[in-house]
């Protein structure tokens, strides 16, 4: 369909279908790579991805014209969706119901990427527990003097707390410069929860390493050459890149689940790409899925937090 002018309809069988258009345009000028390279990556990553979005409100960059060129950002799906497209209407606190387009179908995932959007942005609860987070998510944002290696690790440190209070995580490249540690959540978790849990786990990587870490939400204010444990995306409505998203980067990098035995110095993230994803997938399965299978029960999560609130007593104390 590229070679052909770059427009025409995808079939997903049966009446399903999705007209695509301009699949010849460049999207990522550095590499070459097009729109239609974009669509082939996301359907031959689909059986990964899709596990990870299923379900979920996916919250839109769009990039009409590339990496480089304009971006705006789109939650509601508007009033004319393609037939097959999952959307789901969900009230916001802003605007009251809202229709907003949900993960779990490789037609509709197709339709957002035809509007222009190269990320993959599913919320950390489903529609079905929409007040009920089932991931907690940390971001560590490093200043632009920090080396990756220095992420790498604090990543380890942050697992490490984690590990000591029988909390399972995960942990992917965020695919820009930073990563993205993971807690799964047991059902009924509260939002409220979810963020004291990241703030906890946040506020003791930054005491025991106020060289290193900062919870200083304003850049202005932070100390140079920190990471940022950022702690504040816990929230209703917020979203987070997918594992396996491409990322909107000159080299088209890749949000890529990591093992702990890749948490090493020579780590980069420019290794893990649109066109290097799949065979990695094709060989080592979806890692991701793996590591958030194990979700503590809420006792646990609850003796998990308290721990490390007296973990971080004892630290404000020294």
């Amino acid at each position: 369909m590229e070679r052909g002018g770059g427009d025409g309809d995808i079939s997903f069988g049966g009446s399903r279908r999705l007209h695509v258009s301009s699949l010849g345009k460049t999207y990522f000028p550095e590499t070459g790579a097009t729109k239609g390279a974009l669509m082939r990556y996301y359907a031959h990553i689909w059986p990964f991805l899709r596990p990870h979005v299923d379900g979920r409100p996916l919250v839109l960059q769009r990039h009409p014209d590339g990496v480089g060129g304009p971006v705006f950002f789109q939650q509601n799906a508007g009033p004319r969706v393609p037939d097959g497209v999952r959307v789901e209407t969900l009230d916001t606190v802003e605007e009251g119901p809202k229709p907003r387009f949900v993960g779990g179908d490789l037609l509709t995932l197709l339709h957002t990427v035809q509007l222009g959007a190269i990320e993959v942005h599913p919320w950390l609860a489903r529609t079905t527990s929409i007040d009920h987070p089932d991931r907690c998510l940390i971001d560590l944002d490093p200043a632009d003097d920090v080396p990756f290696s220095q992420v790498v690790a604090l990543t380890r440190d942050i697992l490490a707390i984690a590990k000591q209070c029988e909390l399972p995580a995960a942990v992917k490249t965020s695919g820009a410069s930073g990563m993205h540690i993971v807690i799964p959540l047991p059902p009924k978790t509260t939002w409220a929860t979810s963020a004291e849990l990241a703030q906890l786990l946040a506020g003791i990587a930054a005491a025991s390493q106020p060289e290193v870490a900062t919870t200083e939400r304003s850049i202005r204010k932070r100390p140079k050459g920190t990471i940022y444990v950022d702690a504040m995306q816990n929230a209703r409505g917020k979203s987070m890149a997918s594992a396996y998203s491409v990322r909107a980067k000159p080299g088209a990098t890749v949000s890529t689940p990591l093992s702990p035995r890749e948490l090493t110095p020579r780590l980069r993230t420019s290794t893990f790409t649109l066109r290097t994803m799949a065979a990695r997938v094709t060989r080592k399965g979806d890692t991701w899925g793996e590591a958030l299978a194990k979700v503590p029960t809420a006792r646990a999560l609850k003796q998990a937090m308290r721990a490390l609130e007296e973990v971080l007593g004892n630290a404000a104390t020294t």
